[in-house]
């Protein structure tokens, strides 16, 4: 009991912000590529080479149209999480959600499965929940554990990248990769359903509510939550004018709502049409038309999708700031060598029963200079393609060993908590001991997923 409230109280003076941690981020993988991957060239023009290679990568075009869209996921999941239906929804968990334990089994549960199908989803939708428990909670004046209850919702980028919406596995899974020429098409029934993630994927679903449950016996850190809430949804009725009288209206959103869902259904059905999956339908351009369809329904009026978008937008604005900060680490990192350094330094020490662990290990390293599946995989993939060539491990295993690495260190890395931590009203210091409890568990589920298939 003791240690667990030094080790909470050790982040509470200590941890520095998201922000703080890209700058920091920076420099390390700055020193890193300078002492590491120095060629014969003077150590001046070097410093110029490296600051280049940031620089490429701060700004680049595919790189800020994947930040827009990770940008629309999250701030179009949050507007639908605040329309009435979902709200509604939301409502008659609460009633469940009477203590520590109870709300920590709901939120976990909700984050996870949420998040199989969709990151977004499952981190903006939790992250609402969460905030409707501690609302609860702060009106009945009864005390609770709020920090640990963001952390379970977090919990869910722990199983993204083995779901749904998995980078690597539906990257690989299209005709039009960038390595298809070495690799050919690799089907999601190897990967995403494959017998050893979905073992993994039920482990984590089944283990971590009881996890939690259990850590949250032992800490007894509970208070009355402080919850300021957003006056904006609550003028939705007062119109002042003709126009505004007007975009009130509900029929207006619905029309355009289905107007959206049904050229979704239409690019599904092309896509259908050609022999492609259900899963390659869902890009990020399909999925957000999507939530925007689905928002403009459920809200009914212009007015109150845009109300639901003032409160929402706020919330992406770290995302906004530190994404291009990655970016440049990841461009330094990839040109200057440093990422094939890593990952071909793990692969050197491998043979066939220890390459998916290293492969693994190698994931959870990078994703902390590179938050990014996406990215991850186009920065770890040729050492992957050349290590299973060389080995008797199937490309598929290697594949989702590096889609666990990478969900790992979330749990270390708070990039992807930034909404999250703005819905909640809490800061990344507040969740992240909790967050390294769940690292542990899950570094001892994905192990032995590796292990024994």
């Amino acid at each position: 009991m003791s240690f667990l409230k030094s080790y909470n109280n050790f982040f509470q003076k200590y941890f520095p912000n998201p922000f703080t941690i890209a700058i920091a981020l920076s420099f390390i993988s700055f020193l890193l590529a300078f002492f590491f991957t120095q060629s014969g060239e003077l150590r001046l023009a070097y410093v110029a080479d490296l600051a280049d290679y940031w620089y490429a990568g701060l700004f680049k075009a595919s790189l800020l149209e994947f930040t827009m869209h990770m940008m629309l996921i999250l701030v179009l999941g949050h507007i639908l999480a605040l329309s009435k239906p979902i709200k509604a929804l939301i409502a008659n968990l609460l009633q469940y959600c009477t203590s520590t334990k109870s709300a920590l089994v709901f939120v976990s549960l909700f984050s996870l499965f949420l998040s199989l199908f969709n990151w977004g989803f499952g981190l903006v939708f939790s992250a609402i929940f969460v905030k409707e428990i501690g609302a609860k909670f702060q009106r009945e004046n009864k005390k609770i554990n709020y920090p640990i209850l963001a952390a379970a919702a977090y919990a869910g980028m722990m199983v993204w990248h083995g779901g749904l919406s998995g980078s690597a596995s539906l990257s690989v899974a299209s005709t039009t990769h960038s390595f298809v020429e070495q690799i050919g098409v690799i089907s999601v029934q190897e990967t995403l359903f494959s017998s050893m993630n979905i073992f993994t994927s039920l482990l984590l679903v089944l283990a971590l509510p009881l996890f939690l449950v259990f850590i949250a016996s032992r800490l007894g850190t509970e208070a009355v939550p402080s919850i300021s809430t957003n006056a904006k949804m609550e003028n939705l009725e007062e119109s002042t004018s003709p126009i505004e009288t007007f975009e009130s209206k509900t029929f207006l959103g619905r029309i355009l709502g289905f107007a959206f869902l049904g050229y979704f259904i239409l690019l599904a059905y092309r896509k259908l049409n050609v022999g492609s999956s259900f899963l390659e339908i869902l890009n990020l351009q399909s999925i957000n038309l999507l939530l925007l369809g689905l928002s403009l329904l459920f809200h009914g009026s212009f007015k109150s999708f845009l109300l639901a978008v003032e409160e929402a937008i706020g919330d992406v604005s770290g995302i906004l700031i530190q994404f291009p900060l990655y970016f440049g680490i990841m461009g330094l990192i990839q040109s200057s060598g440093m990422a094939l350094l890593i990952a071909d330094g793990f692969s050197q020490i491998s043979n066939s029963y220890t390459l998916p662990i290293y492969t693994f290990l190698s994931a959870a390293l990078l994703n902390i200079f590179i938050p990014s599946g996406g990215g991850q995989w186009q920065v770890q993939a040729p050492i992957i393609i050349e290590s299973a060539k060389a080995s008797a491990v199937a490309l598929p295993k290697l594949i989702m060993a590096m889609s666990y690495g990478d969900q790992l260190t979330n749990m270390l890395q708070p990039f992807w908590a930034l909404p999250l931590l703005s819905i909640c009203q809490l800061k990344a210091k507040d969740i992240l001991p909790y967050c390294l409890f769940i690292f542990a568990l899950g570094a001892g589920i994905f192990l032995l997923s590796l292990v024994i298939f």
